[in-house]
């Protein structure tokens, strides 16, 4: 941040820089660039893994960016190359062990108009190494009791959220179809902070416009408290959740 004092008898007024890309391209088909937060640099291993994530991404980017625009020259000569920006950045840390990263994406390609995506990672410090949330529930099936009660809850957290947002109308069985009580359908899922230290409050799912109800609406982050998840809890699991969702989460998802 650069700080500028407009005179010695005013107030200073603050100018937001914009953080260096840890990864960039640009030429005249694309201009893409990856961050990742000073949280997630502080793991190495996390780190190196979310880079080598971002290069790929970048890359297949910049190859189907520099395809189309050798089919369309004209259209990249009136509006320019392709745009994308990928930002990690740490969700929450839990037991000092469990990382939840946000992965958060814009992409301008040239359509009606551009479009954002979000998914979440958790790492594990300690394996070094990507898990889902299987390790903290009993059980996991497809179709099984504890994803089944999940989505039961994130569709009634849905519903609520759409209510106070006034868009009730589009709480319906048809936005909801790829909703499925399996690990890879349900959402991208990430552990809550809490207002107990080293703790989980739940879980929050996110989704992308268009996900569970038209661009118009945005994105959705849907919690689900851990009282709820309470009766499939393995041990490791219970021990990793308790308090509650601090008001600051709430108002920083909040769209």
């Amino acid at each position: 941040m650069l700080v500028f004092a407009t005179s010695p008898a005013t107030a200073v007024t603050t100018v937001r820089v914009k953080p260096t890309a840890d990864l960039t391209i640009k030429n005249s088909a694309i201009e893409a660039s990856v961050f990742v937060d000073a949280g997630i640099k502080a793991d190495q291993a996390l780190s190196f893994d979310c880079l080598t994530e971002g290069k790929k991404w970048i890359d297949k980017n910049a190859a189907e960016a520099a395809a189309a625009r050798k089919d369309e020259p004209d259209l990249f000569r009136d509006r320019g190359g392709y745009s994308f920006e990928r930002k990690y950045s740490v969700r929450s840390v839990v037991d000092s062990r469990y990382v939840s990263v946000q992965r958060d994406d814009y992409m301008d390609t040239h359509g009606a108009h551009p479009n954002t995506d979000v998914n979440t990672i958790l790492w594990d410090s300690a394996a070094k190494t990507r898990i889902s949330i299987r390790p903290f529930f009993t059980e996991t099936t497809d179709n099984g009791p504890t994803l089944t009660a999940l989505r039961k809850a994130v569709i009634a957290a849905l519903n609520a959220e759409k209510k106070r947002r006034g868009a009730g109308e589009t709480a319906t069985a048809e936005w909801y179809k790829e909703l499925k009580p399996t690990l890879l359908k349900i959402g991208a899922v990430a552990l809550a902070p809490s207002t107990v230290s080293g703790k989980s409050s739940g879980l929050t799912f996110h989704y992308p416009p268009y996900a569970v109800g038209p661009y118009a609406e945005g994105q959705y982050v849907i919690f689900v408290p851990w009282e709820t998840l309470k009766p499939y809890l393995t041990l490791e699991g219970a021990e990793i959740f308790a308090g509650a969702r601090p008001k600051a989460d709430e108002d920083d998802q909040q769209q």
